[in-house]
Protein backbone atom coordinates (compact mmCIF):
# COMPACT_ATOMS: atom_id res chain seq x y z
CA UNK A 1 0.00 0.00 0.00
CA UNK A 2 1.11 3.26 -0.79
CA UNK A 3 2.14 5.56 1.70
CA UNK A 4 0.02 8.22 2.35
CA UNK A 5 1.72 11.01 4.51
CA UNK A 6 -0.79 13.08 7.25
CA UNK A 7 -1.84 15.96 6.82
CA UNK A 8 -3.49 18.74 9.21
CA UNK A 9 -6.24 20.28 8.98
CA UNK A 10 -7.80 23.11 10.71
CA UNK A 11 -11.22 24.61 11.35
CA UNK A 12 -10.66 28.80 11.51
CA UNK A 13 -9.17 30.47 8.65
CA UNK A 14 -7.78 33.71 8.75
CA UNK A 15 -9.42 36.79 7.42
CA UNK A 16 -8.97 38.25 4.01
CA UNK A 17 -8.38 41.67 3.80
CA UNK A 18 -8.86 43.77 0.84
CA UNK A 19 -6.81 46.88 0.70
CA UNK A 20 -7.13 49.67 -2.22
CA UNK A 21 -9.66 51.42 -4.61
CA UNK A 22 -9.05 51.59 -7.84
CA UNK A 23 -6.17 49.17 -7.37
CA UNK A 24 -6.72 46.27 -4.65
CA UNK A 25 -4.95 43.64 -2.94
CA UNK A 26 -5.82 41.12 -0.78
CA UNK A 27 -3.79 39.22 1.99
CA UNK A 28 -4.96 36.87 4.60
CA UNK A 29 -7.50 34.51 3.93
CA UNK A 30 -5.72 31.06 4.57
CA UNK A 31 -6.80 28.20 6.26
CA UNK A 32 -3.45 26.39 7.26
CA UNK A 33 -0.64 27.54 8.66
CA UNK A 34 1.81 29.83 6.69
CA UNK A 35 2.54 28.28 3.34
CA UNK A 36 1.80 24.93 4.13
CA UNK A 37 -0.22 24.63 0.22
CA UNK A 38 0.17 20.67 0.86
CA UNK A 39 -2.38 21.17 4.13
CA UNK A 40 -4.99 23.64 2.77
CA UNK A 41 -6.04 26.75 1.25
CA UNK A 42 -3.58 29.70 0.67
CA UNK A 43 -5.45 32.32 -1.36
CA UNK A 44 -3.57 35.18 -1.48
CA UNK A 45 0.59 36.06 -1.38
CA UNK A 46 1.85 38.02 1.58
CA UNK A 47 1.40 41.78 0.66
CA UNK A 48 4.56 44.14 1.02
CA UNK A 49 4.11 47.67 1.10
CA UNK A 50 7.26 50.04 0.61
CA UNK A 51 7.62 52.48 3.48
CA UNK A 52 8.12 55.86 2.56
CA UNK A 53 7.88 59.14 5.07
CA UNK A 54 6.33 62.74 5.03
CA UNK A 55 9.67 64.17 5.49
CA UNK A 56 13.22 63.20 4.46
CA UNK A 57 14.41 60.32 5.99
CA UNK A 58 17.60 61.54 8.05
CA UNK A 59 17.56 58.83 10.36
CA UNK A 60 17.99 56.29 8.18
CA UNK A 61 21.58 54.59 7.62
CA UNK A 62 23.22 55.99 4.43
CA UNK A 63 22.98 52.65 2.41
CA UNK A 64 18.84 52.11 2.58
CA UNK A 65 18.68 56.34 2.73
CA UNK A 66 21.05 56.54 -0.61
CA UNK A 67 18.46 54.23 -2.82
CA UNK A 68 15.88 57.33 -2.50
CA UNK A 69 18.36 60.16 -2.95
CA UNK A 70 16.36 62.54 -4.94
CA UNK A 71 13.16 61.74 -4.44
CA UNK A 72 12.71 61.45 -0.41
CA UNK A 73 12.72 64.77 0.27
CA UNK A 74 9.13 64.92 -1.26
CA UNK A 75 6.57 61.77 -0.71
CA UNK A 76 4.63 62.59 -3.76
CA UNK A 77 7.99 61.47 -5.90
CA UNK A 78 9.04 59.31 -3.65
CA UNK A 79 5.61 57.31 -3.61
CA UNK A 80 5.43 57.74 -7.77
CA UNK A 81 9.28 56.03 -7.67
CA UNK A 82 8.34 53.31 -5.91
CA UNK A 83 4.99 52.62 -7.85
CA UNK A 84 6.86 53.28 -11.20
CA UNK A 85 10.23 52.28 -10.49
CA UNK A 86 10.17 49.73 -8.17
CA UNK A 87 6.70 48.42 -8.73
CA UNK A 88 5.47 48.73 -5.69
CA UNK A 89 2.17 46.90 -5.15
CA UNK A 90 1.31 48.93 -2.15
CA UNK A 91 2.88 51.57 -0.41
CA UNK A 92 2.86 52.44 3.54
CA UNK A 93 2.93 56.71 4.33
CA UNK A 94 4.76 56.89 8.03
CA UNK A 95 3.70 60.34 9.57
CA UNK A 96 7.13 60.41 11.63
CA UNK A 97 6.96 64.27 11.10
CA UNK A 98 4.11 64.55 13.32
CA UNK A 99 5.80 63.53 16.24
CA UNK A 100 6.44 66.36 18.97
CA UNK A 101 10.82 65.24 19.14
CA UNK A 102 10.57 65.56 15.21
CA UNK A 103 9.10 68.57 13.24
CA UNK A 104 5.41 68.67 14.96
CA UNK A 105 4.04 68.67 11.75
CA UNK A 106 0.17 69.34 12.42
CA UNK A 107 -2.75 67.54 11.66
CA UNK A 108 -3.54 69.81 9.20
CA UNK A 109 0.12 69.38 7.39
CA UNK A 110 -0.69 65.37 7.56
CA UNK A 111 -4.09 65.45 6.21
CA UNK A 112 -2.76 67.24 2.89
CA UNK A 113 0.36 65.06 2.59
CA UNK A 114 -1.93 62.07 2.78
CA UNK A 115 -4.11 63.68 -0.25
CA UNK A 116 -0.97 64.67 -2.01
CA UNK A 117 0.06 60.82 -2.01
CA UNK A 118 -3.51 59.31 -2.56
CA UNK A 119 -3.76 62.28 -5.56
CA UNK A 120 -0.20 60.75 -7.17
CA UNK A 121 -0.63 56.91 -7.01
CA UNK A 122 -3.25 54.26 -7.46
CA UNK A 123 -1.64 51.49 -5.41
CA UNK A 124 -3.33 50.60 -1.84
CA UNK A 125 -2.19 52.70 0.79
CA UNK A 126 -1.30 52.13 4.26
CA UNK A 127 -1.39 55.04 6.59
CA UNK A 128 1.20 55.51 10.05
CA UNK A 129 0.98 57.46 12.85
CA UNK A 130 4.39 59.18 14.62
CA UNK A 131 3.35 55.74 17.65
CA UNK A 132 3.46 59.21 19.90
CA UNK A 133 0.16 58.09 20.88
CA UNK A 134 -1.36 61.63 21.87
CA UNK A 135 -0.54 63.47 18.80
CA UNK A 136 -1.65 59.99 16.62
CA UNK A 137 -4.83 60.34 18.09
CA UNK A 138 -5.03 63.72 16.74
CA UNK A 139 -3.13 63.31 12.91
CA UNK A 140 -4.68 60.04 11.87
CA UNK A 141 -8.58 61.54 12.87
CA UNK A 142 -7.42 64.31 10.07
CA UNK A 143 -5.35 61.36 7.51
CA UNK A 144 -8.12 59.16 8.08
CA UNK A 145 -11.00 61.90 6.71
CA UNK A 146 -8.15 62.84 4.23
CA UNK A 147 -8.09 59.25 2.84
CA UNK A 148 -11.99 58.40 2.78
CA UNK A 149 -13.29 56.73 -0.14
CA UNK A 150 -9.48 55.22 -0.49
CA UNK A 151 -10.23 51.87 1.46
CA UNK A 152 -7.17 52.17 3.27
CA UNK A 153 -5.06 50.54 6.45
CA UNK A 154 -5.17 53.09 9.29
CA UNK A 155 -2.60 52.74 12.37
CA UNK A 156 -1.61 52.32 14.55
CA UNK A 157 -4.64 52.32 17.07
CA UNK A 158 -3.29 51.43 20.83
CA UNK A 159 -4.36 50.48 24.00
CA UNK A 160 -4.35 54.91 25.14
CA UNK A 161 -5.93 55.42 22.06
CA UNK A 162 -7.65 53.01 20.21
CA UNK A 163 -11.41 54.94 20.72
CA UNK A 164 -10.12 57.81 18.79
CA UNK A 165 -8.35 56.10 15.73
CA UNK A 166 -10.84 52.99 15.67
CA UNK A 167 -13.97 55.57 15.41
CA UNK A 168 -11.90 57.60 12.75
CA UNK A 169 -11.19 54.58 10.47
CA UNK A 170 -14.89 53.03 10.85
CA UNK A 171 -16.12 56.38 10.04
CA UNK A 172 -14.28 57.03 6.97
CA UNK A 173 -14.28 53.00 5.69
CA UNK A 174 -10.68 52.08 6.22
CA UNK A 175 -9.31 49.09 8.14
CA UNK A 176 -7.42 49.23 11.25
CA UNK A 177 -3.99 48.31 12.73
CA UNK A 178 -4.12 47.14 16.50
CA UNK A 179 -0.75 47.10 18.27
CA UNK A 180 0.05 45.70 21.52
CA UNK A 181 3.13 45.07 23.08
CA UNK A 182 4.39 41.33 22.33
CA UNK A 183 1.37 39.40 24.45
CA UNK A 184 -0.65 37.58 22.42
CA UNK A 185 -3.24 38.14 25.71
CA UNK A 186 -2.88 42.08 25.21
CA UNK A 187 -3.43 41.49 21.64
CA UNK A 188 -6.36 39.69 22.07
CA UNK A 189 -7.75 42.65 24.50
CA UNK A 190 -7.29 45.03 22.24
CA UNK A 191 -9.25 43.45 19.43
CA UNK A 192 -12.01 42.43 21.71
CA UNK A 193 -11.97 46.10 23.09
CA UNK A 194 -11.94 47.17 18.96
CA UNK A 195 -14.84 45.18 18.14
CA UNK A 196 -16.98 45.89 20.76
CA UNK A 197 -17.33 49.52 20.06
CA UNK A 198 -18.74 47.95 16.37
CA UNK A 199 -15.41 48.11 14.43
CA UNK A 200 -15.92 44.61 12.32
CA UNK A 201 -13.35 41.76 12.97
CA UNK A 202 -12.71 41.14 9.84
CA UNK A 203 -11.58 44.81 8.83
CA UNK A 204 -8.61 44.55 11.76
CA UNK A 205 -5.39 43.88 11.27
CA UNK A 206 -2.98 43.08 13.97
CA UNK A 207 0.54 44.34 15.00
CA UNK A 208 2.39 42.17 18.43
CA UNK A 209 5.16 44.51 17.81
CA UNK A 210 7.81 43.68 15.67
CA UNK A 211 11.78 42.97 16.36
CA UNK A 212 15.07 42.69 14.15
CA UNK A 213 16.66 39.34 13.94
CA UNK A 214 19.05 39.01 17.13
CA UNK A 215 16.50 41.58 18.77
CA UNK A 216 14.09 39.79 20.25
CA UNK A 217 12.71 38.00 16.91
CA UNK A 218 12.51 34.53 18.34
CA UNK A 219 9.98 36.53 21.04
CA UNK A 220 8.12 37.91 18.37
CA UNK A 221 7.85 34.87 16.38
CA UNK A 222 6.56 33.04 19.38
CA UNK A 223 4.14 35.00 20.04
CA UNK A 224 2.77 35.50 15.92
CA UNK A 225 2.49 31.74 15.84
CA UNK A 226 0.71 31.47 18.94
CA UNK A 227 -1.64 34.03 17.50
CA UNK A 228 -1.69 32.44 14.00
CA UNK A 229 -2.52 28.61 16.05
CA UNK A 230 -5.12 30.15 18.22
CA UNK A 231 -7.12 31.68 15.21
CA UNK A 232 -7.07 28.10 13.45
CA UNK A 233 -6.79 25.17 15.30
CA UNK A 234 -9.07 27.01 18.25
CA UNK A 235 -10.98 28.81 15.78
CA UNK A 236 -11.29 31.94 18.14
CA UNK A 237 -12.34 35.05 15.54
CA UNK A 238 -11.18 37.42 17.49
CA UNK A 239 -7.37 35.87 16.89
CA UNK A 240 -8.47 35.78 12.93
CA UNK A 241 -7.45 39.01 11.76
CA UNK A 242 -4.14 38.61 9.84
CA UNK A 243 -0.70 40.02 11.21
CA UNK A 244 1.79 42.77 10.37
CA UNK A 245 5.18 42.59 10.66
CA UNK A 246 6.34 46.50 10.91
CA UNK A 247 9.58 45.41 9.73
CA UNK A 248 11.96 48.19 8.50
CA UNK A 249 11.78 50.73 10.93
CA UNK A 250 12.93 47.97 13.79
CA UNK A 251 15.90 46.78 11.47
CA UNK A 252 17.24 49.84 9.71
CA UNK A 253 18.18 51.30 13.40
CA UNK A 254 20.30 48.32 15.21
CA UNK A 255 23.92 48.27 14.98
CA UNK A 256 24.30 45.32 12.66
CA UNK A 257 22.68 47.95 9.56
CA UNK A 258 24.85 50.69 10.31
CA UNK A 259 28.88 49.54 11.90
CA UNK A 260 31.01 50.22 9.58
CA UNK A 261 32.84 47.96 7.81
CA UNK A 262 35.91 49.14 8.82
CA UNK A 263 35.43 48.89 12.45
CA UNK A 264 34.25 45.59 12.05
CA UNK A 265 35.68 43.70 8.75
CA UNK A 266 34.54 40.20 9.90
CA UNK A 267 30.71 41.48 9.65
CA UNK A 268 31.27 41.66 6.16
CA UNK A 269 29.83 44.42 3.31
CA UNK A 270 27.65 47.08 5.13
CA UNK A 271 25.31 47.03 2.34
CA UNK A 272 24.93 43.64 1.76
CA UNK A 273 24.09 43.22 5.79
CA UNK A 274 22.03 45.43 6.08
CA UNK A 275 19.88 43.92 3.39
CA UNK A 276 19.76 40.66 4.61
CA UNK A 277 19.30 41.88 8.15
CA UNK A 278 16.02 42.94 6.98
CA UNK A 279 14.82 40.24 4.39
CA UNK A 280 15.54 37.39 7.11
CA UNK A 281 13.59 39.61 9.79
CA UNK A 282 10.82 39.43 7.17
CA UNK A 283 10.94 35.94 5.95
CA UNK A 284 11.15 34.62 9.50
CA UNK A 285 7.71 36.71 10.38
CA UNK A 286 6.28 35.35 7.30
CA UNK A 287 6.89 31.93 8.22
CA UNK A 288 5.15 32.49 12.14
CA UNK A 289 1.85 34.10 10.41
CA UNK A 290 2.63 37.36 9.03
CA UNK A 291 1.01 38.50 5.76
CA UNK A 292 1.40 41.95 5.57
CA UNK A 293 5.08 43.53 5.87
CA UNK A 294 6.58 47.10 5.86
CA UNK A 295 9.65 46.88 4.27
CA UNK A 296 12.61 50.13 3.26
CA UNK A 297 15.21 48.18 0.88
CA UNK A 298 14.34 47.45 -2.84
CA UNK A 299 16.46 44.72 -2.55
CA UNK A 300 14.93 43.40 0.07
CA UNK A 301 11.88 43.29 -0.99
CA UNK A 302 13.27 41.59 -3.80
CA UNK A 303 14.43 38.65 -1.79
CA UNK A 304 11.50 38.15 -0.38
CA UNK A 305 9.47 38.30 -3.14
CA UNK A 306 11.74 35.93 -4.67
CA UNK A 307 11.22 33.09 -1.36
CA UNK A 308 7.19 34.25 -1.42
CA UNK A 309 7.85 32.82 -5.09
CA UNK A 310 9.65 29.66 -4.43
CA UNK A 311 7.50 28.33 -1.45
CA UNK A 312 4.49 28.95 -3.21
Amino acid sequence: MAFVPPKESFAGRVFPVTIGSEVQETFGGENTLPFHTFEGEVPHRPLIAYEIQDVPPDDWPETVRMVYDGVSDDPVKWARHCVEELKARAITLRLIGTHPDNKDLSADDAAKTVSEVLGAVKVPFIVLGSNHVEKDSEVLVKAAEAAKGHNCIIGKAQEANYKTIAAAAMASGHKLIAMSELDINLSKQLNILITQMGFEKERLITDPMCSALGYGLEYTYSVMERIRLAALAQNDAVMQPPLVGDVGMYVWKIKETQAPEDALPEWGALEQRGILWEALTATSLMLSGAELLILRHPKAVDAVEGFIDELL
